[in-house]
């Protein structure tokens, strides 16, 4: 890319996070990764390549590590011409959602990092001319912790997903609550995962989104975004799946091109052989924690119809859900644990502030960074160093719980004999595809304290709401049936009373014939 010549126009607004925003080039398969600051708040030109080249080590020198080096993609620093960025700004400002609008693109250092568009098949310089769908999932945390620091038991039964879905609803983050639950899709139960890709289709928020040829076709931008429709998505799809247009329109369409998208993204999560060293973290405490969420709409129609959930299939250990999941088992002691922790870190720091650089904190996030991240014990022996061990194991698990997973889809042509890619096949097409992972900054080690009290937040809501109405439907349920149980003892007394009463008005003889039970009787008479 030639820094020198750049023209705003050539560049199309892709999208944007809490901090950073994207634009992608129209030809080539590249996009230009900006920070973004709050209006007061700026920082040095000096500050921002190193928070960027930050971003590209952690990138490089660990995830890469972790995940294989053919998921992820560390990109390159640039530095840009201003007025270049400036002109980009306005081009694109009417573009942007309202609720992202808080935060403005840095337009005063030129730099930005210039990364592959993980929205077409990578190996490619420039864009291909056969169509190609991408599909942008973020699956978040696939575990319940175990941790024996968790104060409340719910968390080791409902998944924090679950529990916070009630608390964005409330404060109007979205409009209601998500079926999906992170530990159906990493379940490794093609049944489960099925369910858990069709409940982000149904209610994506931010944790679905699809484009086909780089421009988004679905996803939710917000609470004022409307309501999914799969016959607009069908019909997107339908030329990917059914390019022999055999497949009428309608329902039954939606429904079978629905069917093969979900299907082949769980054969895609399910494949890969790249190598990461995310394995040697398999053998540490507290690893495994429950494998079904209580809170799961999947889980719970199962437990009404009688019936078990299945469990963990099991994922396979080359694929990127696999890998994705040992990293956040990282987090060893929930946010509950690391806390104290992290305090002794402060307490440290605040006495000897020079000694912030030797802990790396901030940086540089190396080979030697990694490899202390590689000790899993959880004794705690009272030092700085084991705190600032899991403080930062538990900075990576959060980024590895935040990340996106990108799945880039073309029909395979005629002649692919030559096509070195992988394929995933459908019902009556095939694909080449690529899998890649991004948002995968280091979350901030500032933002602990944060993470502490939004995850006491997300408890109490869901204890004072969700949880109790449980209850409160329980103690209803038990004291219809103890109701149901007096009115069916009122009815037998009543009866058996017409029956004694029927009884005496018979000559003795009769009654002699008649045979009534003792016990009869004489629950008859004590009444």
């Amino acid at each position: 890319m030639d820094e020198g010549k750049m023209d705003e126009n050539e560049w199309r607004y892709h999208g944007e996070g809490n901090k950073s925003l994207v634009v992608a080039h129209a030809q080539r398969c590249v996009v230009l990764r900006f920070l973004k600051f709050p209006p007061n708040r700026k920082k040095t030109s000096e500050e921002i390549f190193q928070h960027l080249q930050n971003i590209v080590d952690f990138g490089k020198n660990v995830m890469k590590e972790f995940l294989g080096e053919n998921y992820v993609h560390c990109g390159e620093v640039v530095q840009l011409p201003l007025d270049f960025v400036k002109q980009l700004c306005l081009k694109i400002q009417c573009e942007r959602p309202e609720s992202r609008c808080d935060k403005d693109l840095d337009t005063l250092s030129g730099y930005a990092l210039c990364l592959p568009n993980l929205a077409r098949l990578q190996t490619y310089q420039f864009a291909e001319r056969r169509p190609i769908l991408c599909v942008e999932i973020k699956p978040k945390c696939g575990f319940i912790p175990s941790s024996s620091d968790v104060t409340h038991e719910l968390k080791h039964r409902v998944c924090r997903y679950c529990m916070h879905q009630h608390l964005k609803v409330a404060t109007g983050k979205w409009k209601q609550i998500s079926k999906y639950c992170p530990l159906d899709l990493y379940s490794g139960n093609k049944q489960r995962m099925y369910f858990a890709l069709k409940s982000l289709l149904q209610e994506a928020q931010n944790n679905l989104k699809i484009f086909k040829n780089g421009e988004l076709i679905y996803g939710c931008k917000d609470a004022r975004s409307p309501m999914a429709d799969w016959s607009e998505l069908a019909h997107h799809l339908k030329p990917f799946f059914f390019p022999s247009n055999g497949l009428a329109s309608g329902p039954h369409c939606t429904r079978a091109v629905i069917r093969e998208l979900v299907r082949v993204i769980t054969r895609v999560l399910l494949s890969g052989s790249d190598k990461g060293r995310a394995g040697a973290l398999r053998s540490g405490p507290g690893l495994r924690g429950p494998p079904v969420c209580e809170a799961s709409p999947f889980s719970r129609s199962l437990r009404c119809q009688g019936k078990n959930t299945p469990e963990r299939s099991g994922l396979p250990k080359g694929c990127l859900l696999y890998k994705t999941l040992q990293v956040q088992m990282l987090d060893l002691l929930d946010i509950e644990g690391l806390y104290p922790l992290y305090r002794r870190v402060e307490r440290y720091l605040e006495e000897f502030p020079e000694e912030r650089k030797t802990l790396q904190i901030d940086g540089p996030y190396d080979e030697a960074f990694y490899q202390r991240l590689l000790d899993l014990s959880t004794e705690d022996d009272g030092t700085v160093a084991f705190a600032l061990t899991k403080v930062q194991q538990y900075r990576v698990a959060m980024t590895a719980k935040d990340c996106s997973i990108m799945i880039a889809l073309s029909p395979c042509l005629q002649d692919a004999s030559s096509d070195q890619r992988p394929v995933v096949p459908s019902s009556r097409s095939r694909f080449a595809f690529s899998v890649s992972v991004l948002d995968l900054d280091l979350k901030p080690y500032e933002s602990i304290p944060h993470q502490y009290k939004l995850d006491s937040k997300i408890v109490n809501y869901y204890l004072k709401t969700v949880h109790a109405k449980d209850a409160t439907v329980m103690s209803t349920r038990f004291k219809e049936s103890e109701d149901c149980t007096w009115t069916l003892k009122k009815t037998q007394i009543l009866l058996e009373r017409s029956q004694l009463s029927y009884l005496v008005t018979l000559p003795t003889q009769a009654v002699c014939q008649r045979r009534f039970s003792s016990s009869l009787l004489w629950r008859a008479l004590s009444c």
